[in-house]
C-alpha cells in the first residue's frame, strides 16, 4: 500500500509545552491537508524541547508534557503521528516516542542508548529502554529509533529482526563543523548493513549554546541518501514509498566549511534573541575585525531595525579605527553612537590617584578604559531592553586575554567558539554576500587598542601559531610533548598551555556562546577553577 511519511523539521522552544504543542498539532494538519501525508515523525523529546536539563526533574512539569501526548492525540485526526516526549513511569523517565492515531496510542518506544559525553548527560535523567520498537502501520512495519541509538551497533539489526521493514529516527543532534558529514556517513552504514530504508527527522534551531541545524534525511536500503532537508530552515517534508522503498526526491546541499558556520551564527543570534523576549540586540563596535563580524551576524540575524552598534574611543584609538566603524554602521543600516569613554576613565583614575600613588602603569589602567565601556553598554542594554553581544573569539576566551566586567561583559558571546583565524575567514564569506567589512579591518594587525600602539602580538603569539596550539590542547586534549612533536615551538607551546590553564575563573564568568565546534567551553569542557593540574 502506497504511504506517505513527513518529516518534521520544527524549531521549539524548551519549556513551553503548550506552545510546543500547538506547533505539533498545527504541523500535522498542514501535513495532513496540504502534503496529504499519512504519518508525520517530529524530532526528538518535541514536546518538551531538547535538551529541557533538570526541568525533567520537576514532576510538574514531566506532568504537564505526559498530558499534552493524550491532548495531542485527541485534536489531531487522520493523520499518524510519532512524537519524542519524557515518558513518566511509576518512579522511571524514558526518553521516548509515542505513535498516536485517531486518539488512540499505537505504540511507544524507550531509546536504548543514551549519550553521556560531550554535551549530553541523558544517563542523569533517563533510564535506557531495552526493546526495540515496531509498530505496523497501513500494512507496513514499522521501526523505531531514538538518535543515539543509530549510531550503536546492534539496535538497527534488532530491531528489523523484530519485524521491521523500514526505520523511523527521531533526532536532536546538535551542529558542530563537519558533524553533518558524519552523522550521514555513520546512518548510510548502518542501513547498508542491515538493508533497511531509514528516515532521520533532526530539531532546527538555537538553544542557548546549542545549534540544531536540521538537515534531515532520508536513505534506501543500500544506504544511499535519497532526501534531504535544508541546513538552518524548518521545513516540512514528505517521503513517499512504493512499497517499503523511499522515492528518491529533493536533496538540498550538505554541509559546506565556512558558509555552513556562519548561518549556524547568524541562526544563534536570532534564537537567543527572539526565545528570550529582546528586543533586539546591541554591541561595542570598535573598528577591529570582531565586532565588525559580530555586528554583520546580529544584522543578519535580526535586521538592520534591531541592531545598535555603539563607538566608544579612548585617547588610543586610531583615527582610521573611529572611521572603520562608522563605514561599517553605514553599511549594514544600523543606528551608532558615539560616547567617548575619556571622562568616565579620567573620573576613574582621578578618584584612584591617591591609592596608586607610586605604582607604575600597567595593565590596571588598560582594564579601566575597558570596564568604562562595560559600564555604558550594560547601560544602553538595561534601558532598552536589547540584548548586548561581546565580541571576544575563542582564542582570546582561551588565554584570557579579555577584561572581566569590561569586554567580557553582556549576554551572549557570539564569537565564544569561533577562533580567531576562523574570524577572518567568517569575514571574508561574508564580504562575499556584501561588502560591509573594510578590507583594512581584515588586513591591519589586531589590537585592543588600550595603550600606545598596542598590538594582539605583544602580549600572545602570533594566532596563525596561537590557534593551532589552541586546538590541540582543548579539543584534542594533547599534551605539551605532542603538541611540540607535531612542530611546534617548546616556548609558543608552554606560554599558551599557561594561559589557557590559569583563566578557568575568566571563562567561567563569560556569557553563553554558540558552539560550533567539536570542543566549545561550557557543556563541553568542564574544568575546575582551583586546580593544581599543569599541563605544562
Amino acid at each position: 500500500m502506497p504511504l506517505k511519511i513527513a518529516l518534521a523539521q520544527i524549531n521549539f522552544l524548551v519549556g513551553n509545552i503548550n506552545a510546543n504543542l500547538d506547533n505539533i498539532a498545527t504541523a500535522a494538519i498542514y501535513a495532513r491537508d496540504q502534503l496529504h501525508a499519512d504519518m508525520i515523525v517530529f524530532p526528538e523529546l518535541a514536546i518538551t524541547g531538547y535538551p529541557a536539563e533538570d526541568l525533567l526533574f520537576r514532576p510538574d512539569f514531566i506532568e504537564a508534557a505526559n498530558n499534552a501526548i493524550y491532548q495531542l492525540a485527541e485534536r489531531v485526526a487522520d493523520i499518524a503521528m510519532v512524537v519524542g516526549f519524557p515518558e513518566r513511569d511509576g518512579d522511571q523517565l524514558y526518553n521516548s516516542a509515542v505513535v498516536l492515531q485517531q486518539g488512540v496510542i499505537l505504540a511507544c518506544y524507550r531509546k536504548q542508548a543514551l549519550p553521556n559525553y560531550g554535551v549530553f548527560d541523558e544517563q542523569r535523567y533517563f533510564t535506557a529502554g531495552t526493546l526495540p520498537g515496531v509498530f505496523e502501520f497501513n500494512g507496513h512495519f514499522i521501526g523505531l529509533t531514538i538518535c543515539e541509538d543509530v549510531w550503536k551497533s546492534g539496535i538497527i539489526d534488532a530491531t528489523k529482526q523484530a519485524g521491521a521493514e523500514l526505520l523511523l529516527t527521531l533526532n536532536a543532534s546538535p551542529f558542530n563543523s563537519g558533524k553533518s558529514h558524519q552523522r550521514e556517513a555513520v546512518v548510510c552504514q548502518q542501513a547498508s548493513a542491515s538493508q533497511i530504508p531509514l528516515l532521520y527527522v533532526n530539531q532546527v534551531g538555537g538553544q542557548d549554546e546549542l545549534i540544531f541545524d536540521g538537515a534531515s534525511f532520508a536513505t534506501d536500503a543500500n544506504g544511499h541518501i535519497v532526501f534531504r532537508a535544508a541546513e538552518f530552515k524548518e521545513q516540512i517534508s514528505v517521503i513517499e514509498f512504493t512499497g517499503n522503498q523511499p522515492i528518491p526526491s529533493i536533496c538540498a546541499p550538505l554541509y559546506q566549511e565556512i558558509s555552513s558556520e556562519y548561518h549556524a551564527l547568524v541562526l544563534g543570534i536570532k534564537d537567543y534573541v527572539r526565545k528570550n523576549g529582546f528586543h533586539g540586540a546591541l554591541l561595542g563596535l570598535s573598528g577591529g575585525i570582531d565586532s565588525a563580524l559580530v555586528l554583520a551576524l546580529a544584522v543578519d540575524a535580526l535586521g538592520a531595525d534591531k541592531v545598535e552598534a555603539v563607538l566608544m574611543p579612548s585617547r588610543y584609538t586610531l583615527d582610521m579605527s573611529n572611521e572603520d566603524a562608522v563605514q561599517e554602521a553605514l553599511a549594514l543600516g544600523v543606528k551608532y553612537h558615539c560616547i567617548p569613554i575619556e571622562p568616565a576613565v579620567n573620573a576613574f583614575t582621578g578618584m584612584l590617584a591617591d591609592v596608586f600613588a607610586g605604582t607604575a602603569k600597567d595593565t590596571t589602567e588598560e582594564n579601566i578604559q575597558a570596564r568604562c565601556r562595560g559600564v555604558i553598554l550594560m547601560a544602553l542594554s538595561n534601558k532598552q531592553g536589547k540584548l548586548l553581544l561581546t565580541t571576544g573569539n575563542k582564542s582570546e576566551m582561551s588565554v584570557g586575554y579579555a577584561t572581566l566586567y569590561g569586554d567580557m561583559a553582556g549576554g551572549f558571546a557570539p564569537l565564544k567558539d569561533v577562533p580567531k583565524l576562523l574570524v577572518y575567514q567568517l569575514s571574508r564569506y561574508r564580504n562575499t554576500l556584501s561588502e560591509v567589512i573594510p578590507e583594512r579591518v581584515i588586513t591591519r594587525p589586531p589590537s585592543a587598542e588600550l595603550a600606545p600602539d598596542q598590538i594582539d602580538a605583544d602580549s600572545l603569539p602570533p594566532y596563525d601559531i596561537l590557534d593551532p596550539i589552541l586546538e590541540r590542547y582543548i579539543e584534542q586534549d594533547l599534551s605539551a610533548e605532542q603538541i611540540i612533536a607535531a612542530g611546534f615551538a617548546p616556548k609558543d607551546v608552554a606560554r599558551a598551555i599557561q594561559l589557557v590553564d590559569r583563566n578557568e575563573y575568566k571563562r567561567r564568568q563569560s556569557p553563553p556562546g554558540i558552539k560550533i565546534s567539536s570542543r566549545a567551553f561550557g557543556r563541553d569542557r568542564r574544568y575546575p577553577i582551583t586546580s593544581g593540574y599543569r599541563g605544562i
